[in-house]
């Protein structure tokens, strides 16, 4: 999260809305360990990695959604048996489970 601190505080200044995707949990081998965060801007600017690069794109049209009202914060999973886990790369036989919510400051 400190590496996006920067990100965070520029985005902010110019009055965008943001939202974070951390890595609360992982089951089985995962691409990142919790605490792994990944920050979205409302109009699509993104910083961090909550997967190095296999659910990225998942993960960026979650956080979307959540800016836009369109879906609740909360807890979002993909993993090696779930059809959307192949259908957006991931691949390494475990499960990520990520909490996406939006800044509030």
């Amino acid at each position: 999260m400190h590496d996006l601190l920067d990100d965070i505080d520029r985005w902010r200044t110019a009055g965008h809305r943001i939202a974070v995707a951390r890595v609360v949990d992982i089951e089985g081998s995962g691409p990142r360990d919790p605490g792994a965060a990944m920050a979205v801007t409302d109009d699509g600017e993104v910083a961090g990695s909550v997967s190095g690069g296999c659910v990225e794109g998942a993960v960026v049209a979650e956080a979307l959604a959540i800016l836009a009202g369109e879906r609740e914060p909360g807890v979002i999973t993909f993993g090696y048996s779930d059809d959307e886990a192949f259908a957006v790369g991931l691949t390494c036989g475990g499960t990520i489970h990520l909490y996406i919510e939006e800044l509030d400051w």
